[in-house]
């Protein structure tokens, strides 16, 4: 008598395209791209006192924006 596992992936099946996963991660990187995109716009409307009073400056903008560290 064999026993077979049905629980297990064929080994063929993994590299499998998988719409919902590609679909997700395109959904992600359009969201992340909004979020950096608002975060730049509100900052660029703002003065440069503005921006000295919260410890900024124009050059600082695209590193916030995009969740990068300042180095300084």
């Amino acid at each position: 008598m064999a026993l077979y596992d049905t629980t297990r992936l064929a080994a063929a099946s993994r590299g499998v395209f998988r719409p919902g996963r590609a679909l997700a991660r395109l959904m992600a990187a359009l969201q992340s791209w909004k979020d950096r995109h608002a975060t730049q716009k509100a900052l660029s409307r703002l003065s440069p006192h503005e921006l000295a009073d919260i410890g900024l400056d124009h050059a600082d903008m695209d590193v916030i924006a995009e969740g990068r560290r300042r180095t300084r």
